[in-house]
C-alpha cells in the first residue's frame, strides 16, 4: 500500500473507513446525541454551546428532549433533506446516554433500512455498552483514547478484542498533536498489532472553547488565514509515512481542516440546498441559497407582496412572504432587474441551507454591486 493524497491536503494509507467515504459525498448526517462527556481533552473543538451540555443536534439542528416524539421527527427529518446514506454519532460521548444513542440508531435503520450507515465516536471503551449498539445497528465505532494512553495500550488489549468479536468496523480516531508524534506512532503499530482496521488523525484546530488550553500548551497558529494548529499536520503525516514504512495493514486515514469546511461541508450543504431550494431560489456552487430580499419594515407583508408583484408585474409564485424573518423574498433575478420599481429596500442575500438559515453576505441593490451575479445579463 502507498499513500494517496486526497482532496484539501488530506492523506490516506491503504483503505479510507466507510464513515469517511460518506463525509466525502456529504450524504453524512452528524448526529450530537449530547455534549457531555468524561474525558475533558484539552483539545476538545466542541462549541460552547454545546461542550458539557446535554443537548442534542442533528447537523446545525437544535433538537428537542421535551417527548418522545418530536426528537425523532426532527433528525429523521434532517436526515432526509441531506439525503443521507449514513449518519455519524458524536458527542460529547454518546455512550454516556447510551440508551438514546440506540433509540437514535434503532429509528434511523427502521426508516432508512440496513444499508444507511452509522458509525459512532467514543471515549468509552466498554464493550458491554458497545453491544447493545451493535445490537441497534451501528456500523462502525471510533475509539477515543487519552493522549497519555497513546503509548501505553496493551492494558485495553482485551476490551478492543471483544469489540472486535462483535462484528463492528473498528477503529481509532485522535487529533494530530505536533508534539505527540512519537506516541501516535504508537499507537498506530499496536493498533496495527490488534488488527484495528482504520487510525484517523485530524488536523488540529482552534476553536473557541479550546483556544486558552492550546495556547497556554505553546501551540501556535498556522497563518492569519486559518485557526489550524502549526505542525499539526507534519507531525499527523509522519505517523502516514512510518505506517507505509513498516508496511502496516492498518489503514491510517489524515484528514485536513481545509477538508470539513471546503469538501465535507460544502457537499452536505449543496445536497441540503438542492432538497430544499424553491423555484425561486439559485443554488450557488458553495451550496449557499442566493435570494431577492425586500425588507418591510412595519408594513404588512402582504401589502409589500402584493405591491412587489404588481410593479414588477412578475409570477406571483416567484415571490413569497418570509414572516420567520418578516420580509417577502423574490427571484433574484427578478429583483435585480426591477428593484428600481418598489418602494422598499431591496438586496441580494446569500443564505446557508440549513436549519439556521445563517446570512452568508448580502448586497444592497442600490451600490451597485449588483451584477456581481450576473443576473443582469438573463
Amino acid at each position: 500500500m502507498a499513500i494517496r493524497e486526497l482532496e484539501a491536503g488530506s492523506a490516506v494509507y491503504g483503505t479510507l473507513p466507510k464513515g469517511c467515504i460518506f463525509c466525502t459525498r456529504g450524504s453524512k448526517m452528524v448526529l450530537l446525541s449530547t455534549g457531555l462527556c468524561n474525558q475533558g481533552c484539552f483539545y476538545c473543538p466542541l462549541s460552547v454551546e454545546k461542550m458539557g451540555r446535554d443537548v442534542v443536534y442533528a447537523d446545525e439542528m437544535p433538537v428537542s428532549l421535551d417527548d418522545g416524539s418530536s426528537d425523532l421527527d426532527s433528525i429523521l427529518t434532517e436526515a432526509t433533506l441531506i439525503r443521507a446514506e449514513g449518519t455519524g454519532v458524536t458527542g460529547g460521548d454518546p455512550l454516556l446516554v447510551v440508551d438514546r444513542t440506540r433509540r437514535y440508531i434503532e429509528a434511523l435503520k427502521e426508516r432508512f433500512g440496513g444499508e444507511h450507515h452509522i458509525h459512532l465516536y467514543t471515549a468509552t471503551l466498554d464493550p458491554r455498552l458497545v453491544k447493545s449498539l451493535a445490537d441497534a445497528g451501528l456500523d462502525e465505532i471510533r475509539f477515543h483514547p487519552a493522549p497519555d494512553d497513546w503509548a501505553e495500550m496493551e492494558r485495553f488489549r482485551p476490551a478492543i478484542a471483544e469489540v472486535q468479536d462483535m462484528g463492528l468496523d473498528v477503529g481509532f480516531e485522535i487529533p494530530g498533536l505536533p508534539d505527540r508524534e512519537e506516541e501516535m506512532k504508537a499507537l498506530a503499530g499496536f493498533l496495527d498489532r490488534m488488527d484495528v482496521l482504520f487510525l484517523n488523525i485530524n488536523e488540529l484546530e482552534y476553536s473557541e472553547g479550546n483556544l486558552p488550553a492550546l495556547m497556554k500548551r505553546g501551540y501556535r497558529i498556522e497563518d492569519s488565514a486559518s485557526a489550524v494548529v502549526s505542525g499539526s499536520r507534519e507531525a499527523s503525516m509522519s505517523v502516514l509515512e512510518y505506517a507505509e514504512e513498516e508496511g502496516f495493514a492498518l489503514s491510517v486515514h489524515y484528514c485536513s481542516a481545509g477538508f470539513k469546511d471546503g469538501v465535507q461541508l460544502r457537499n452536505r450543504l449543496l445536497r441540503r440546498a438542492e432538497t430544499i431550494a424553491r423555484p425561486m431560489d439559485v443554488v450557488t456552487p458553495d451550496g449557499t441559497i442566493l435570494k431577492g430580499v425586500v425588507e418591510c419594515g412595519d408594513l404588512p407583508l402582504e401589502d409589500v407582496e402584493r405591491t412587489v408583484v404588481e410593479r414588477m408585474r412578475c409570477d406571483p409564485s416567484l415571490v413569497a412572504v418570509d414572516p420567520e424573518k418578516g420580509r417577502v423574498e423574490v427571484a433574484p433575478w427578478i429583483l435585480e432587474k426591477g428593484y428600481r420599481k418598489i418602494p422598499f429596500p431591496a438586496y441580494l442575500v446569500e443564505e446557508y441551507p440549513t436549519f439556521d438559515r445563517l446570512e452568508v453576505e448580502r448586497t444592497p441593490l442600490t451600490t451597485g454591486k449588483r451584477r456581481r451575479f450576473g443576473f443582469g445579463r438573463r
